[in-house]
């Protein structure tokens, strides 16, 4: 692989990780300041979307000089340990890919959950507008306290 086309991966890399960022902060700010549950819901789902790409590049292996692009698999029944440290060496750790699968789960239920919450939010009270459901609440606790 030569010097460009390892700068130019080193560059997406880089691109790839400040669009995260970037996104991490947009959908942090949907959720803490938007007043629409609806906004908020897309916001964390961005949010749970993020983090995931972020755990799975902390699994990931920059190339470096030197190290040729291959999938690492063992074909030999009785590796040598030069195999098994080749191996070892293009191999990406795949425990941060187990965690994304499980959150990746675990996000669908939650979505799920929070989606029909805000469903029937919103035909309770007939609005998605936090604000406005916080002046209701306060004026049905009042009606029933006099």
């Amino acid at each position: 692989m030569r010097i460009m086309d390892i700068e130019l991966v080193i560059f997406m890399f880089m691109l790839t990780v400040m669009s995260l960022y970037f996104n991490f902060a947009i959908s942090l700010y949907g959720v803490v300041a938007k007043v629409n549950l609806v906004k908020k819901l897309i916001a964390l789902t961005i949010l749970q979307d993020t983090i995931n790409i972020f755990t799975v590049l902390v699994g990931y292996r920059l190339l470096r000089p030197g190290l040729t692009l291959q999938p690492p698999v063992v074909i030999d029944l009785n590796p040598t340990p030069e195999v098994i440290k080749e191996f070892v060496t293009r191999s990406v750790d795949p425990l941060p890919q187990a965690f994304v699968l499980t959150a990746v789960v675990i996000g669908l239920a939650v979505t799920l959950f929070l989606t029909t919450i805000v469903l029937h939010v919103s035909r309770h009270f007939k609005t998605v507008n936090v604000d406005e459901i916080g002046r209701l609440k306060r004026g049905y606790i009042h009606e029933e306290a006099v």
